[in-house]
């Protein structure tokens, strides 16, 4: 801007305050409007998402922030100051109601809230008002919640508190620190207060990467001749990594079973490439893998699958996840696909809820015979080799990875570190 001032030379106006907040602020008002609208054309022509996320900010006001996913991607609509409202459902409701209402109710396939018991109850509501209208809850958060819940078991509970204490010992002192980088080549541990949700279990696997490093590193020398090695909280951590095999035994467990939740957190927590279509499948094989990695010993993984089994059922398994699948041609066309009753339910329902008129319904099946029997334009040799290349192929999880910690602070950063099993002695 200054280049430009001074391109320009003397004699330039700047603009006014009234200018500024009116004039030059009503133009890029609708210069934004313009670039909205080839949006709202495609949620006309194929329909929309309406997702919203409420948050607080730095003064304690409560917001909801209200967004908008097509094909061409997702746009921010508005943010309302929620500060007022009394939370509950009714108020939920009528909020949602009235941006539906302003997009316009034939264009909105779907709405996406979290979880909570108050959009759930809304949402209920909403779906009973706008009866082609689907709700779900955001999928990230319903595997942030089944987290949560897995880390309250006592096992996990136990080893998460020992891993902070481990932690939070290092990156309190700064010497330990530049210690710790020394040993470990300059990688970093994933600290318990950076990360938003499954911190924990992140912070597991970064320690788990770093088990040979941590434990040089207090066999060594310096560590030895430190104040630190007298101190009381010194000694316990060391006590932890060196001579504590079920605290290492511990994190070897948790990750078995979490480690295949966290890749369809990776899959679902993307913004480039869309999940619905893989959801389904996702979670079947995250608890094939959590099943497989204790040799299908079920008394070993019981509790967790009793956990997955009831967020899934409850809250993140929904009409159009079965749909989605169904219609992805990557697995209709399977020569293993097989898809259960609880699928095929959840086709029909969603037809019959789409299309209340009875020839649109004839139509449709027989549009799907053709889709599953691979006929028509679904059998022209252009649709046979994009089956599984149209749509991007996420990395589904399919086996016992582990994680590569090198940098652990932000929560995508570290899912997309997700790398191939790595032999680390253990």
């Amino acid at each position: 801007m200054l280049k430009l001032v001074g391109d320009y030379g003397r004699g330039l106006k700047p603009p006014t305050y009234h200018e500024a907040r009116v004039s030059y602020l009503k133009r890029e008002v609708d210069i934004v409007g313009e670039k909205l609208g080839k949006y709202k054309n495609e949620w006309k022509k194929n329909g929309c998402t309406l997702m919203s996320d409420g948050w607080t900010d730095g003064k304690g006001r409560s917001l909801t922030n209200f967004l908008v996913n097509s094909p061409s991607g997702t746009v921010f609509l508005k943010s309302i100051d929620t500060s007022k409202f009394i939370k509950n459902a009714q108020k939920i409701f009528e909020l949602l109601d009235s941006v539906v209402e302003e997009i316009g109710e034939d264009h909105v396939v779907q709405v996406v809230t979290d979880g909570a018991s108050d959009y759930v109850a809304a949402d209920r509501m909403l779906e009973e008002k706008r009866r082609k209208l689907f709700w779900s809850p955001c999928a990230a958060h319903c595997l942030f919640l089944i987290l949560e819940d897995i880390g309250k078991i006592t096992i996990f509970y136990d080893t998460i508190a020992k891993a902070k204490q481990v932690t939070s010992f290092i990156y309190r002192h700064t010497w330990m620190l530049n210690l710790y980088r020394k040993f470990s080549k300059d990688k970093e541990l994933a600290r318990p207060a950076v990360t938003r949700f499954a911190t924990s279990f992140l912070t597991l696997s970064c320690i788990m990467y770093s088990k040979l490093a941590l434990r040089s590193m207090f066999a060594s020398e310096e560590w030895a001749n430190s104040t630190h090695a007298t101190t009381v909280k010194g000694k316990k951590v060391v006590d932890i990594i060196l001579s504590d095999t079920r605290f290492w035994k511990s994190i070897q467990f948790a990750l078995k079973c979490v480690n295949p939740l966290v890749e369809v957190l990776r899959l679902v927590n993307g913004d480039v490439k869309p999940a619905i279509g893989y959801i389904y499948e996702a979670m079947r094989r995250a608890n094939n893998q959590i099943a497989k990695n204790f040799n299908n010993v079920e008394h070993r993984y019981r509790e967790i699958s009793k956990i997955i089994d009831t967020r899934w059922d409850f809250q993140l398994h929904r009409l159009l996840h079965a749909v989605a699948y169904y219609l992805n041609p990557k697995y209709q066309y399977d020569p293993n696909f097989n898809p259960d009753k609880e699928v095929k339910i959840g086709l029909y329902k969603v037809i019959e809820k789409m299309y209340p008129d009875v020839e649109t319904r004839v139509e449709v099946d027989a549009q799907l015979d053709k889709f599953k029997r691979g006929v028509g334009l679904f059998g022209m040799d252009m649709a046979i080799i994009t089956r599984d290349k149209k749509q991007p192929d996420p990395c589904l999880p399919n086996d016992n990875s582990w994680m590569d910690a090198q940098e652990c602070f932000n929560i995508d950063e570290v899912l997309l570190a997700m790398k191939e099993p790595k032999d680390q002695g253990t």
